[in-house]
């Protein structure tokens, strides 16, 4: 089995996924399920953390919890500090996801517009240095710049996540060879965060060298989410396998499929 591992956490599946943005939860659980992933994202400051967990309130009542449609004996659970646009209010939501019992890992996302999502990672390495001092483990979401993700990795991440694109936007990888780049330089592994519309978007990353694509719209946001869900798990397998095996050059001219050496007449 193809596994990967993150501050010394083996995971079975190179596909990470959300769960915001789901018509339902019972869609989303499908979905969850169809996607074959053992780690899924949820963001601290969206679910309802006051509730102690296993059926504290009525499925469908407005105190649910959507942590209570999260089997954590199949999926970690993975907080992250969306929403969050400073470095300090960054830390509390992530001290706030721990001492809820949530866990001491984080995707960190620091946000610097509002209207592109884009990260402050001025803001996002200041907040890394923090809480690695702090027992964390930090995934940050950031750009895909290879300097920036070098001094995340420099600051103490685990991991680092460049996005594709802008989050939700499905434009797929906009810099591929950056995220080449990236995965050249970095000792830690490098998860394609945002922007990936479709199965092949993550097909894609996975082809050029990332270790893993974490996605939330683009299966929440679809027609049949659990569908979706299927093609991306497929998607990153088939990509990987490709990456493992070594693409043909490019060249300019055609080459022919048989030698032609041999032939009668020649």
């Amino acid at each position: 089995m193809d596994t990967f591992s993150i501050a010394g956490r083996t995971f079975a599946s190179r596909l990470i996924i959300g769960t915001g943005k789901y018509p339902s939860h019972p869609v989303m659980v499908k979905a969850h399920e169809a996607s074959g992933a053992d780690m899924v994202t949820v963001a601290v400051r969206r679910v309802n953390i006051s509730l102690p967990r296993g059926g504290a309130a009525p499925r469908g009542s407005k105190e649910e919890s959507l942590l209570d449609y999260i089997d954590t004996s199949k999926y970690f659970i993975l907080p992250n500090t969306a929403g969050c646009y400073t470095a300090d209010d960054a830390v509390r939501t992530a001290r706030l996801g721990r001492e809820a019992g949530l866990s001491h890992w984080v995707k960190l996302e620091v946000i610097g517009d509002e209207r592109t999502l884009f990260p402050d990672n001025e803001a996002l390495i200041e907040a890394t240095r923090v809480l690695v001092r702090e027992g964390f483990v930090v995934l940050p979401y950031t750009s895909d710049d290879p300097v920036v993700c070098r001094k995340l990795e420099d600051a103490g991440a685990s991991a680092v996540m460049p996005l594709g694109a802008p989050i939700g936007s499905g434009l797929g990888i906009q810099n591929p060879n950056n995220i080449r780049i990236i995965r050249e330089f970095s000792h830690v592994p490098v998860i394609v965060d945002a922007g990936v519309g479709t199965a092949s978007d993550a097909a894609f990353a996975m082809e050029l060298g990332a270790d893993g694509v974490l996605m939330n719209t683009a299966i929440a946001g679809a027609q049949d989410p659990a569908a979706m869900a299927e093609a991306m798990k497929l998607a990153v397998r088939a990509g990987r396998l490709a990456h493992l095996a070594g693409r043909i050059p490019r060249k300019m001219y055609a080459t022919a499929s048989s030698p032609i050496e041999g032939l009668v007449g020649r």
